[in-house]
């Protein structure tokens, strides 16, 4: 089993832990965004999916408003009262350098999973999550890990989650999906987040042919890529697809994925979809082509 395969299945028990940190009295809401604060959240690859993801839930939920950026990419003169960064590593280049630029101009939290890392420093107020790091490449457990807590944060109940992760380890990948030639990850709301982080992980792990799109945007053109062999993966409520969708989906001969549970407990499958491909294309999950840990710039 790979160390990957081994993260992936500690992801119910982590969000336990950070579902039972947020609910603390001496958590980390003191760190985290105040209701109506303005604030941007903003992170590097999966970082920023799962920026993207808090974004909507926050606004969505009256908290206050609410952007996400990856951090290379954030504006410079649009004031927010906080700003959060998302860094596994806490040496992520783009990171340090906004953190440093921020200083002074706006409050500043860090949600990193290593305590030993220059981000302690730069930002004014750090979470660690400690217990969901991880020693692979591709991320896994430590994002959804970060997600769970600020869902809990925000006051969300989410006692069902770990019982439905544990159904998504458990449950068999059928053969039909393991020799799809091509996935597209769709998600409406907070979910596109989560659809997003879906085909970077088939990317990264198995270098597979995936999208990703706001569901209603799907129609929009590239609907035309699906067919046979092809599949098209809802993240959310069966029921909550959009009228005529999934006609639309079987007319062009491929193949609807909708699971129903929570769209992170939905999310465990893909990754472990993205081990399976890409250990039997002869890549080694544990070290993806062409990637590092952290991306670090000289």
């Amino acid at each position: 089993m790979s160390q990957t395969e081994i993260e992936i299945g500690t992801q119910p028990e982590c969000w336990e832990r950070a579902v039972a940190l947020a609910h603390r009295q001496d958590g980390p809401a003191a760190a985290l965004p105040r209701p109506g604060e303005r604030v941007a959240v903003v992170g590097c690859g999966t970082s920023w999916f799962i920026a993207q993801a808090y974004a909507v839930l926050r606004e969505s939920g009256g908290q206050g408003e609410t952007d996400a950026f990856p951090a290379s990419e954030m504006p410079a003169g649009r004031p927010y009262d906080r700003v959060v960064a998302l860094t596994r590593s806490g040496t992520t280049t783009e990171v340090l350098e906004l953190l440093g630029r921020l200083h002074g101009r706006a409050a500043t939290t860090a949600v990193t999973a290593d305590p030993r890392t220059p981000v302690m420093q730069l930002a004014d107020a750090t979470v660690v999550l400690d217990f969901a790091d991880e020693t692979s490449v591709v991320q896994t457990r430590f994002a959804s890990t970060e997600l769970a807590l600020l869902r809990a944060h925000l006051g969300e109940d989410l006692e069902h989650l770990p019982e439905q992760g544990h159904a998504a380890l458990a449950e068999p990948l059928p053969t039909w999906l393991t020799t799809a030639e091509q996935f597209t990850f769709l998600g409406r709301g907070w979910a596109y987040g989560i659809a997003q982080e879906a085909a970077l992980k088939m990317r990264e792990a198995a270098g597979a042919w995936t999208e990703a799109y706001p569901v209603m945007e799907y129609r929009h053109g590239p609907i035309s890529i699906t067919g046979p062999g092809r599949v098209a993966w809802w993240f959310g409520d069966p029921a909550a697809v959009p009228s005529g969708l999934a006609a639309e989906i079987a007319r062009t001969g491929g193949r609807l994925v909708a699971l129903g549970r929570d769209p992170l407990a939905d999310l465990v499958v893909v990754q472990r979809l993205a081990v399976a491909l890409g250990s039997a294309r002869g890549l080694d999950p544990d070290n993806p082509r062409h990637l590092t840990r952290s991306v670090i710039l000289t």
